[in-house]
């Protein structure tokens, strides 16, 4: 039973947004920037964000150069260039809005680690240098080959740098993003699953899994990554589950930055003295389309295997923690950004750069949003 005081002051907002990650709340505060007057609500299923948010390796990146030969070959050149300039764009704005110090950025660099059948000419580097030069205004991939010994990495035939990458701390990134949200007026509900919505002729009403309880609005942003095909199952959305594990302290760990290999699915990155290893769905693509957040031991164990042979041989180390996260993809790089009815917009299917994407595709959202409000 609702009191005159819930029913008239608490169940409704200007825009309800579903998802309380990177993404819904990078949108709910572009919304109160650009907009201080307009009331926010953000609903999330789950006690904290549910998917990659608070899950992610902390990666400051805007993927390796490997991947993007592959995606250059994909989507062509011109999308190709404003994927890469939305994921640099979104990533200073993210440091931009919270301070490097409150999310822990440090640029120690993003490596990529090629076999020898994998090697790159110097030429590709200089190509796709010039190709993103009016991006990063410099060239920012180097052959730093010279590192691979004082760095300690075994079956590595070559090394490339990415200058401007680095790394942050999700936990604090997503703290204080909550934070600034809550401080610009922004009403975070957590644990309400939204279970449908209907649009009618002055705005939106959402249905939840709290009795008696639905919440009205006048506009309605999905931002829920790859639990988005729930509410819009004809949209191209597959989910990825990323397995993660932890080590505890490596002393004298002789390097810092965050790595990849095998274009991008395996990842690893310091964390203090410690070693954050994630990826190889690419070893049971099928299996690893899935929301269920459940621990793959062939992928782990083979993530152990290679800490052993490749990161740090012949150095002692235990595994402290072990989760997941669940991401979105599509056929293609392009993350899902518009609107799918007169009052219903989606931001999701960032493919593995919500970091990087989350607060660039939050400002587009805002803009597009209010300009129909």
């Amino acid at each position: 039973m609702l009191s005159f005081w819930e029913k008239n002051y608490l169940l409704s907002a200007d825009i309800i947004i579903v998802g309380s990650g990177i993404t819904g709340l990078s949108t709910a505060c572009s919304i109160k920037e650009k907009s201080p007057e307009t009331s926010v609500l953000v609903l999330d299923q789950g006690v904290l964000p549910t998917g990659a948010s608070t899950k992610n390796a902390g990666f400051a990146c805007i993927g390796s150069i490997t991947e993007k030969m592959h995606d250059l070959k994909l989507m062509g050149e011109d999308a190709f260039l404003q994927l890469i300039a939305d994921r640099w764009e979104g990533l200073n704005r993210l440091r931009k809005r919270l301070g490097d110090d409150k999310i822990d950025f440090q640029n120690h660099g993003g490596y990529e680690l090629l076999s020898n059948a994998q090697v790159l000419d110097p030429d590709q580097l200089d190509e796709m240098n010039s190709l993103l030069q009016p991006v990063f205004n410099k060239h920012v991939f180097h052959i730093v080959n010279n590192r691979i010994l004082s760095f300690g990495f075994k079956q590595v035939d070559q090394m490339i740098v990415n200058e401007v990458e680095g790394q942050i701390n999700t936990g604090l990134m997503m703290h204080h993003l909550w934070s600034y949200a809550s401080q610009l007026g922004v009403r975070i509900l957590t644990g309400v699953s939204v279970q449908h919505f209907e649009e009618t002729n002055s705005g939106v009403t959402v249905e939840t899994n709290q009795s008696g309880i639905s919440f009205s609005g006048r506009q309605l942003i999905l931002c829920t990554n790859a639990f988005t095909s729930a509410f819009l199952p004809e949209e191209d959305i597959t989910p990825g589950r990323g397995q993660v594990l932890l080590t505890d302290e490596i002393a004298d760990l002789p390097w810092k930055g965050v790595f990849n290999f095998d274009e991008g699915f395996y990842y690893f990155r310091n964390l203090g003295n410690r070693i954050l290893f994630g990826g190889g769905r690419n070893l049971e693509l099928d299996h690893e389309a899935t929301i269920k957040f459940e621990i793959n031991p062939r992928i782990q164990a083979v993530l152990e295997q290679y800490l052993q042979h490749t990161i740090i041989p012949g150095r002692a180390f235990q595994i402290t923690d072990r989760w997941v996260g669940i991401m979105a993809f599509g056929k293609d790089k392009l993350p899902l950004v518009k609107r799918v009815s007169s009052r219903v917009w989606v931001g999701a299917r960032l493919n593995g750069m919500g970091v990087a994407l989350g607060s660039k595709i939050g400002d587009q959202l805002a803009e597009m949003v209010l300009e129909n409000d």
